[in-house]
């Protein structure tokens, strides 16, 4: 397995400090407003980094924290005129709940900063007692002069970075580039004590601090979104490793890509920012979830509503393809088989295989779906040959939900809840579709072609109202999407 390294720029074997355990932190949510589609991006990125490991045979150890103190909810919380807490749980529930449907499972540990403040605290001592941070009238300060390695992760050099606009410059700082790890608390924020004086810890130091509780002084992967590598990982980096010494503290550091909409970076200032409750009142979210999928996670991906839609034809051709097995299967009897069970097995490795090589190549979901597409295109043109037996259809089936699952896509052939209760009620007089579709199976098999004729006309009338149609299968009668 080949992993892409932010820290080495480059491709490197997968080997984790500790096999077959795998511990993987990443940088979770500040909860002031509601999750949005980079949310999604970063989260059902490394969702699939953990299910393919975990498929793979790996025991992996997932820490997302909660940034739960920040100046951006304090903010909030003043203009809903809420106490803090009640900003961070009204939306911390609301991402579990929209990442729940996008089928993310749920971290092993998620810290809350709030929670480790005495750490914290412990951590910033102890940097002040090495030389590497000092103390102003308004809160402690990380000394990057201290820290001959700085830049070392996203390659900037001091002087480029001194001059950059998004570093925030006091006059009492030693260095432009130094960053707060203690802020003293401005009248009616929060705070907590220290021997500093009351206040809150910076950014930075929170995922030091939950990430080495929860997983050690070093470990195997941590992760984020492409704008946490300068200057939030960065900065990690320099503080973990000047008080712990251990080096490398992280092994491999993951980012992934940003989002574009319509070819534009998202932004609320642009106005094209989408969060994914407006998302999933458009699309179900194993759609978002499959578009997401089709672009490797470290480019940029663009939504866009024809994108999305074609994510949504996409995914619908393995729902299709899902529920035509169930329906051979509901009719399949006892055949002379076209191909044996174990041909078959031997026949779909490839795919399989395929599949898992794109995986290993640096988790590669978009080749990974091109490999189950192949092994549809396989199936179908097998089941277009001939009868297949039961055992054979059960096995193109299984195969192709046990790769779509690894990638936390969720097959769901069967239809809408309107569609089947329109399938339920077919006249006035309450028929129900399956004794008409037997009435015109029973006709076409007596050659009363006009009767058939008529029955499928009066059936697709209906149908159409509810997206769907009647086709003849070798098997008899059937309805589907259109």
């Amino acid at each position: 397995m080949k992993v892409y390294n932010n820290l080495s720029r480059q491709k490197e074997e997968f080997l984790p400090l500790d096999p077959p355990k795998v511990k993987m932190y990443v940088c979770g949510i500040t909860p002031y407003d509601e999750t949005h589609l980079g949310h999604a991006r970063a989260y059902v990125t490394f969702d699939i980094i953990r299910r393919y490991l975990e498929y793979s045979g790996y025991e992996v150890l997932y820490v997302q924290n909660i940034t739960d103190i920040d100046d951006k909810i304090i903010q909030k919380s003043k203009v809903k005129s809420q106490n803090f807490k009640d900003v961070v749980e009204e939306y911390t529930k609301s991402y579990f709940e929209v990442m729940d449907r996008l089928n993310v499972k749920r971290a092993d540990v998620y810290p809350k900063a709030t929670e480790h403040i005495e750490e914290m605290v412990r951590w910033i001592g102890g940097l002040i007692d090495r030389g590497y941070a000092y103390v102003l009238e308004d809160g402690v300060y990380f000394e990057v002069d201290k820290f001959k390695d700085y830049g070392k992760l996203s390659g900037r050099k001091k002087e480029a970075m001194e001059a950059g606009a998004r570093v925030e410059i006091k006059e009492q700082k030693r260095n432009p580039l130094d960053f707060a790890l203690w802020k003293k608390a401005k009248e009616g924020e929060p705070s907590w004590p220290s021997p500093w004086g009351d206040g809150r810890p910076g950014w930075h130091i929170e995922c030091s601090v939950m990430s080495t509780k929860y997983l050690g002084e070093q470990f195997d992967i941590h992760g984020g979104g492409m704008d946490l590598e300068f200057p939030h990982h960065e900065n990690e980096i320099a503080q973990t490793e000047a008080l712990t010494g251990r080096v490398p503290w992280v092994k491999y550091w993951i980012h992934n890509g940003f989002v574009n909409i319509n070819k534009q970076k998202m932004s609320k200032s642009l106005g094209n920012f989408f969060t994914l409750k407006e998302i999933y009142d458009k699309f179900d979210p194993v759609i978002v979830r499959f578009f997401l999928l089709s672009t490797h996670y470290r480019s940029p991906i663009n939504y866009s509503d024809a994108e999305i839609q074609a994510a949504k034809e996409a995914y619908g051709r393995i729902s299709s393809f899902i529920q035509d097995i169930d329906f051979l299967l509901e009719k399949s009897e006892e055949v002379s088989p076209k191909i044996e069970l174990e041909d078959l097995e031997e026949e779909l490795t490839p795919y399989q295989e395929k599949f898992k090589s794109e995986m290993d190549d640096d988790f590669n979901t978009a080749g990974a779906i091109a490999a189950i597409f192949e092994m549809i295109k396989f199936c179908r043109k097998t089941l277009d040959e001939g009868e297949v037996e039961k055992e054979c259809l059960e096995l193109m089936r299984k195969s192709v939900v046990d790769l779509s699952e690894v990638l936390g896509l969720k097959i769901r052939p069967d239809m809408p809840l309107e569609v089947q209760s329109a399938m339920m009620k077919f006249s006035s007089d309450n028929v129900q579709l399956e004794e008409l579709v037997k009435e015109r199976d029973e006709a076409r098999k007596n050659k009363d072609f006009r009767k058939a004729d008529d029955l499928r006309q009066a059936i697709n009338e209906i149908l159409k109202k509810t997206g769907t149609t009647l086709v003849d299968t070798p098997y008899g009668a059937r309805v589907i999407r259109l």
